[in-house]
């Protein structure tokens, strides 16, 4: 079942990792924390996944990095990966370009070293001025302390009609400190600069070419979107028209997940990076208006969510969100204008 038809998650037989052959992981938030740390439990299960013969690629919608950045990063926590099992939005922007203009062309880069490289890669030559003769613009995330000169410039080229590009359109990012600024603020910067008049050609999550770009680079057959956002993993699968799992230890929580809208609902759903390792159990809808997982058991009454089980007593509670997900997904589907189903008790009694 596609993931835009999906009323309930899904289930499997076999650990994920056998079912798929390769898995497309998300980096912030799913492998490791803004401030670089593992998440718990991410490098075990990865590395028993790669045992496993699944074959693991890092997709990022963050241009600031290079490849060789990323991997090294992942290396020093102990996943031991390759510049190769890294793919950004970066890549995916320059391949866009590359497309579009001559070989050898030149093209202004407002953003960081991730973005030089992966358009060298092309064969394309990054530029600093509007006044350089640039064929294309294109924008990326810089980092903090990009200096507002360079959103100018920017400004300056896509004013004169230069074709503009960006990596992607994440409105904010996740820092040490808290949400920041993403790529996408910094493209609202440049739009309305130049009077709305032009849009950006986008690569990244959730449009096609991130995905293109990640099949061509890793040679997927069976691939695996994971990660922790319904608006760029999730909805970035659906796109691409393969399945995904979603991890609650981003930016998703529980109560996001149960009122998503048709394409950012997940064909599986697990607490952590381990739910690789597992099969996951089967939702079935019960014939009179409820959905049984496991031990437990939801439906929908007076516009609320209702939900049975034993916690405690061997009843894991993500077969209750799996459960909460089919009664809550197929009710907003049936009345599509009554809104979403009331959450917040259920959620209170199961502590998420």
């Amino acid at each position: 079942m596609r993931n835009g038809q999906r009323k309930y998650p899904g289930g499997s037989a076999v650990a994920l990792s056998e079912a798929y052959d390769t898995a497309l992981l998300d980096l912030d938030g799913v492998v490791y924390f803004a401030g670089g740390a593992a998440i718990p439990y991410a490098v075990e299960a990865l590395g028993a996944a790669r045992a496993g013969g699944m074959h693991l690629a890092y997709v990022t919608n963050n241009a600031l990095r290079t490849p060789g950045e990323v991997a090294e990063h992942l290396t020093e926590l102990g996943l031991s990966a390759e510049a190769g099992d890294v793919v950004t939005s970066a890549q995916a922007v320059a391949r866009l370009i590359a497309d579009d203009v001559p070989a050898g062309s030149r093209v202004l880069v407002v953003g960081g070293e991730g973005l030089r490289v992966a358009l060298r890669e092309r064969g394309l030559v990054p530029v600093d001025s509007a006044d350089d003769d640039p064929a294309a613009v294109v924008q990326g995330y810089g980092g903090p302390g990009m200096p507002w000169a360079r959103f100018a410039e920017a400004a300056y080229a896509v004013g004169r009609g230069v074709p503009w590009y960006a990596s992607n359109t994440d409105l904010t990012i996740p820092g040490t400190r808290g949400i920041g600024p993403g790529n996408g603020a910094a493209v609202e910067v440049v739009r309305i600069a130049t009077g709305h008049r032009v849009e950006p050609k986008v690569a990244g999550k959730p449009l096609p070419p991130m995905h293109r770009e990640t099949v061509l680079r890793t040679g997927a057959e069976r691939p695996l979107v994971v990660g922790d956002r319904l608006d760029t993993d999730i909805e970035g699968a659906f796109n691409g028209g393969v399945d995904s799992l979603l991890v609650l230890t981003g930016v998703t929580d529980v109560a996001q997940l149960l009122a998503a809208v048709p394409e950012h609902r997940p064909t599986y759903v697990a607490a952590d990076l381990r739910g690789l390792l597992t099969g996951q159990p089967e939702v079935a809808a019960d014939g009179d208006g409820g959905f049984v997982c496991g031990g437990w058991r939801a439906s929908v009454s007076g516009g609320e969510l209702v939900l049975d089980g034993t916690p405690g007593e061997g009843a894991d509670v993500m077969d209750a969100v799996r459960a909460l997900c089919g009664a809550s997904w197929s009710a907003a589907d049936a009345a599509p204008g009554a809104g979403v189903p009331g959450a917040g008790k259920v959620l209170a009694l199961l502590g998420v």
